[in-house]
């Protein structure tokens, strides 16, 4: 998740005259929100503190991408100690317009399960046997469509409006307005919330 309190970074602002191209805009806009996500399977595999928060962690996760690991910002250190994240599995929103918190640019967002009340946040993670790279499909909702990079505000609009309804379902596994959210080797889950929100 993105981190929260004070020491989250200014939502970015969209830089005048951008524009987004009309033809491919307006295509997108057709498209079922959250197949223009472009979600996947990762694995972590470093993770350290980041150097001016305490609160944020800063890891290299193997997305799949020709150009190697990204790096990735994550508000998880007030909730998952860091010798739990290497190697780890995880599931990461990668389309997301990358942002710089606290001096280091973030080119993700990894996902997790979240309990508010009870201080609790777990990572979303894949079956054993899911590839990395692979793309998180959602069941019964055709192929994903990705916008390559969510940048204009309309844009980061939809990835507001899908967090609205991911969360997990009875059983711990991530669903969208009930519709699981699944890869080859089978379902996205946190290990013990249960419907609760994902972001």
């Amino acid at each position: 998740p993105r981190p929260r309190g004070p020491q989250a970074p200014p939502p970015p602002k969209a830089q005048k005259g951008q524009q987004q191209q009309k033809g491919g805009a307006a295509a997108q806009a057709d498209v079922d929100p959250v197949l223009r996500l472009d979600i996947r399977v990762g694995k972590i595999l470093s993770a350290e503190k980041h150097p001016d928060a305490d609160s944020l962690y800063v890891e290299k996760i193997d997305l799949g991408d020709e150009s190697g690991p990204r790096t990735i910002v994550s508000g998880l250190a007030n909730y998952i100690p860091l010798e739990e994240l290497e190697g780890r599995a995880c599931t990461v929103l990668c389309n997301l317009k990358p942002v710089k918190m606290r001096g280091i640019v973030s080119e993700g967002m990894v996902l997790c399960g979240s309990d508010d009340d009870a201080g609790v946040v777990e990572l979303l993670e894949p079956p054993e046997g899911a590839e990395v790279g692979e793309r998180v499909r959602v069941e019964g909702r055709g192929d994903p469509q990705p916008d390559e990079v969510l940048k204009s505000k309309t844009q980061q609009k939809v990835w507001t409006t899908v967090a609205e309804e991911l969360k997990t379902d009875g059983e711990g596994a991530a669903a969208f307005q009930g519709d699981s959210l699944t890869t080859s080797a089978g379902k996205l889950t946190c290990k013990t919330l249960k419907g609760k929100p994902i972001s």
